[in-house]
């Protein structure tokens, strides 16, 4: 091999973009960190972002990186670009923004739209799916743009995820991965293409197709990176940019999950459970897998909405107390939290946890809110926290059982990333309540790691996916199931929180006619 055979992996998350530099056998040579703008609230529940501030958060985590590792830029052979998922950007002829990008937090919905017409209407009316599409339409922020500024829909000359909109800075087209379309579109999640003219998303999503860019499967060229781009980034001009996929699709890559007897866990702001098939799988009957970080492939996933969120929420309300401690001792505050899971038996003397923060879209339904039962005068803030990360474990195990019965596939193992598998108390935790092994990937940066191997496998550094992924990922800290700790969680899990949204849904309907929330 030749000295310019590493792989720049960018990761554009929701607080920051990192600059990654792997090596072709998936070690981190260097990474730079790059905190993003905070994201804006104008009006209540809106979430906007300015999309030139992203892009030159872009350029500046990678100008950082050569700095921080001189004559690095000189070993770069291919860029990766993977970002979070159903971030929208308006854009004009020149590639050029219209308006602020809504963000994937954003909580803005369009009532009163016209339902789906035709056999389309009548299919979902039979099968009772009419509020789930309800809810997909009043969700799309294109319908939102058309009703509020018909202005600025009028000049778009394409409609991009966050993916697109960074692609074209970079190479001047516009084009994205097929792996990063997770949002509000009309896009066929089965064909892994854009839907076809008499599919149902073009009436709940009225979009031309002239406005949405060319898609490419992950491992495919995108294009090369412009002068004006290697001025403004660092990275040489005419490098070629390979398609990735979203970042959860790429974290389960990067951790390894190409087989659907591995499962992917993501502790971070959403917490969720991914396998990889080959074949077409809805996880929830009419609620589709998300294409996958491998061309052809589909991520069977299923999302606790604010999961990993409601740890952090514990820590800003409840953990001053160990932040303070950690401060002073110059140590990680994730330590002394660990600390505090581990002064409590597990099952957290029977205080159980439903981790519904924000409603779904079918299971659970919209109705749905967080609960928590079991109170006694023994438990204190420890046995909650305890409770919230069993709580969040119990719900991807149900999603986790829901995929392999629809499936047919058998999970026989898992791999934790995000955040919260930093945690040695959350991943005994999370082996015991799943009953099988718990292991974390070589690097955290495992969304980036996934990235660089499309971009491995696309410019030949390695023949294929397979052997991309035996070469470049690698397992890191086990933690095996403890016998007795998994009885206790059975018990808990089939006798109390399998029955727990049945026996609360009931009340959550009254309270959602009382005070008209969730809407």
């Amino acid at each position: 091999m030749t000295s310019a055979d590493h792989l720049l992996a960018i990761d554009f998350g929701t607080q920051s973009v990192r600059a990654l530099l792997f090596d072709p056998r998936g070690e981190l040579i260097a990474k730079n960190r790059v905190e993003v703008e905070p994201y804006y609230s104008d009006h209540p529940g809106w979430a906007e972002q300015d999309p030139l501030s992203m892009w030159r958060a872009l350029c500046e985590a990678c100008q950082g990186l050569w700095d921080l590792r001189p004559g690095s830029r000189e070993m770069v052979a291919a860029v990766a670009l993977t970002t979070q998922r159903a971030t929208m950007v308006n854009v004009d002829e020149a590639g050029e923004p219209l308006r602020p990008a809504i963000i994937w937090l954003d909580q803005r919905r369009t009532e009163g739209l016209a339902p789906v017409r035709g056999l389309w209407g009548l299919a979902f009316r039979l099968v009772r799916m009419r509020e789930t599409v309800a809810h997909f339409q009043a969700e799309a922020e294109v319908n939102w743009l058309q009703r509020h500024q018909p202005e600025v829909w009028t000049r778009t000359h394409k409609y991009l995820i966050l993916s697109g909109f960074l692609t074209h800075r970079l190479v001047g087209r516009f084009v994205d991965s097929v792996g990063c379309q997770v949002g509000y579109l009309p896009f066929d999640f089965k064909n892994l293409c854009w839907a076809g003219p008499r599919d149902w998303k073009w009436q709940a999503v009225p979009v031309d197709r002239e406005l949405l860019p060319e898609l490419v499967p992950p491992g495919d060229p995108l294009g090369e990176i412009t002068e004006g781009a290697a001025a403004a980034t660092g990275i040489p001009a005419g490098t070629p940019l390979i398609a990735a996929a979203a970042d959860k699709a790429c974290e389960v890559l990067g951790a390894g999950c190409l087989d659907p007897h591995l499962g992917c866990l993501s502790y971070g702001t959403s917490a969720t459970i991914n396998t990889t098939h080959r074949r077409y799988v809805e996880p929830v009957p009419m609620l589709p897998p998300y294409p996958a970080a491998v061309p052809g492939a589909y991520s069977l996933e299923v999302q606790i909405y604010r999961g990993y969120w409601m740890v952090s929420w514990f820590k800003r309300e409840f953990g001053l107390r160990e932040q303070r401690i950690a401060a002073e001792r110059e140590i990680e505050p994730e330590e002394l939290f660990d600390e505090l899971v581990n002064q409590v038996p597990p099952g957290s003397m029977g205080l159980v946890l439903q981790p519904y923060w924000s409603p779904g879209v079918k299971v659970p339904g919209p109705e749905a809110k967080g609960a928590m039962i079991g109170f006694g005068d023994v438990h204190t803030r420890a046995h909650i926290y305890r409770s919230i990360i069993e709580g969040l474990a119990y719900a991807l195990r149900e999603g986790g059982e829901r995929s392999q019965r629809r499936s047919g596939e058998k999970m026989t193992e898992i791999r934790v990333a995000g955040g919260g598998s930093q945690s040695d108390a959350a991943m005994q935790i999370t082996a015991d309540i799943f009953g099988m092994p718990a292991s974390r990937p070589h690097v955290y940066e495992a969304s980036g790691l996934g990235a660089a191997i499309d971009a491995a496998v696309g410019i030949g550094l390695h023949p294929n996916f397979e052997t991309a992924v035996a070469e470049m990922t690698h397992v890191g800290d086990t933690f095996d199931p403890d016998p007795k700790n998994r009885a206790i969680y059975d018990g808990l899990y089939h006798e109390v929180y399998l029955k727990m949204y049945k026996r609360l849904r009931p009340l959550y309907e009254k309270i959602r006619a009382i005070t008209g929330y969730p809407p």
